[in-house]
């Protein structure tokens, strides 16, 4: 027997109550004595099936499930393909593991994240994928491939693998030029938890849309409205638990002595500082060149406070959002260290 053989199909009704395994890829249905002339014949004017993409089939008529698309999309993309076309190259079974790393991403990323700003996966025309560079297919009907020279780790959403919160945004303003979207969908990415601001831009950067004025704008607004965010995570953890109150972004300067640079939170008597690391790699100053020289800045500051004898606690948005109470030990093992430490230098403190 061949692939050109007609065989009679092995039931598939055990498999109708799961949507993934309703989308079966051919190579999939010769696992269950299904060949290619009978997945053909299946699918004909009076048949049961229906063929959603090249190789792929979906196992009943009428228009497939927003989640029947997804899973369409992805088994088109994990199979190796030539851009001649072919025979569908063999594939594992059906789940996460079949898709050989591919991943959704985009606006249909963000609808599976729970973006209240971006378009449902049922208006969707097409879903995009991410997919690695050297990829040899084209994008048709639904799937809309996206290269990546690497891919990154997906997240798993109801067993769907999807891109990162940031490389979604990104691929998703690539296409988008609405502005009032563009700065919804950048705004909710931050103040909805799904990505810091230094993230997202460095995946904008990435993606060259930081040429474009409507991202360059929204961008703007972004990193204003994060830092705000940051700083009141950083008063919640300050009187959420019990921490004495210092000063708020202030600037520390060596009495008749130069600038030392600007805190967000500081102690005077036990000489803690407390500083958010907001940075946020922009055009032209970007890859490890650009963020080593604006680490490299930031050290040279932590290391002149410290040699006067004040302590420096960095805190990141991220740790901000996820362990406000582990922070909270940090600074408060800080002001508690201070009567064991030498005395600071005097410093002035003014308001910034």
């Amino acid at each position: 027997m061949n692939n050109n053989t007609p065989v009679t199909p092995r039931p598939l009704s055990h498999l109708s109550n799961n949507a993934q395994r309703r989308v079966l890829s051919l190579a999939q249905l010769r696992e269950h004595g299904v060949s290619a002339s009978r997945a053909a014949a299946q699918c004909g004017a009076d048949g049961p099936w229906q063929q959603l993409l090249p190789g792929v089939y979906l196992l009943h008529q009428g228009s497939p499930t927003s989640e029947e698309r997804l899973h369409a999309a992805l088994l088109y993309a994990a199979r190796p393909g030539t851009e001649s076309g072919g025979e569908v190259p063999e594939q594992p079974g059906p789940g996460p593991s079949s898709y050989g790393g591919v991943m959704i991403t985009g606006l249909a990323a963000l609808a599976l994240y729970g973006f209240a700003s971006a378009p449902t996966l049922r208006s969707l025309d097409q879903i995009d994928v991410l997919v690695p560079r050297t990829r040899r297919l084209r994008s048709t009907g639904c799937a809309r491939l996206i290269r990546a020279h690497a891919l990154p780790r997906p997240e798993q959403i109801t067993g769907v693998p999807v891109a990162p919160a940031p490389r979604a945004v990104a691929d998703a303003l690539a296409e988008v030029s609405d502005p009032d979207l563009v700065r919804a969908l950048l705004a909710e990415a931050v103040s909805g938890g799904h990505c810091e601001p230094a993230d997202l831009v460095r995946e904008l950067t990435q993606a060259r849309l930081l040429a474009r004025p409507n991202v360059v704008d929204a961008v703007n607004s972004l990193l204003t409205e994060g830092r705000a965010l940051s700083e009141g995570r950083l008063y919640e953890m300050v009187r959420t638990y019990g921490l004495a109150e210092p000063v708020w972004n202030v600037d520390l300067r060596l009495a008749d002595g130069p600038h030392l640079g600007g805190v967000d939170a500081y102690w005077p008597e036990q000489a803690v500082a407390v500083e958010l690391d907001t940075r946020a790699p922009r055009e032209g100053a970007v890859g490890p060149a650009g963020d080593d020289a604006v680490w490299s800045e930031c050290v040279r500051k932590r290391e002149r406070l410290e040699r006067l004898g004040i302590t420096v606690v960095h805190l990141t948005p991220r740790k901000l959002r996820e362990s406000l109470e582990q922070q909270a030990t940090v600074v408060r093992t800080a002001l508690l260290a201070a009567g064991d430490r030498d005395p600071a230098a005097y410093v002035v403190v003014l308001p910034r």
